[in-house]
């Protein structure tokens, strides 16, 4: 069983800064696509950002140039790094494991993220 498991969420002023971390089991962590998805209040599940095998990487035009994903393939652990949150970053962050031929799909359970002053 492919467990994923969210840290690093919390509550933040406007501006200011957060890094997720979401740390997977299995050795099955390094051929998979990571990401990072948001549910807002009211919304819908949306991305926020994708990491390949190999590094390539993938933004919503929301976050581009103030989020950055990477990954630590040694210690099966993907980052989120926030910067310059915004009240409409608000959201719960759900990591994501899928695999590269679509066989798999694992998701966490979520931490949250709230924005405000």
């Amino acid at each position: 069983q492919v467990q994923l498991v969210e840290s690093g969420g919390g509550l933040v002023q406007p501006g200011g800064s957060l890094r997720l971390s979401c740390a997977a089991s299995g050795t099955f962590f390094t051929i998979y696509t990571m990401g990072w998805y948001r549910q807002g209040p009211g919304k819908q599940r949306e991305l926020v950002a994708t990491i390949t095998s190999g590094g390539s990487t993938n933004y919503a035009d929301s976050v581009k140039g103030r989020f950055t994903i990477s990954r630590d393939n040694v210690n099966y652990t993907v980052y989120l790094q926030m910067n310059s949150l915004k009240v409409e970053d608000t959201a719960v962050y759900y990591c994501n494991a899928d695999h590269p031929r679509g066989v798999a799909n694992y998701w966490g359970q979520g931490t949250q993220v709230t924005v405000s002053s």
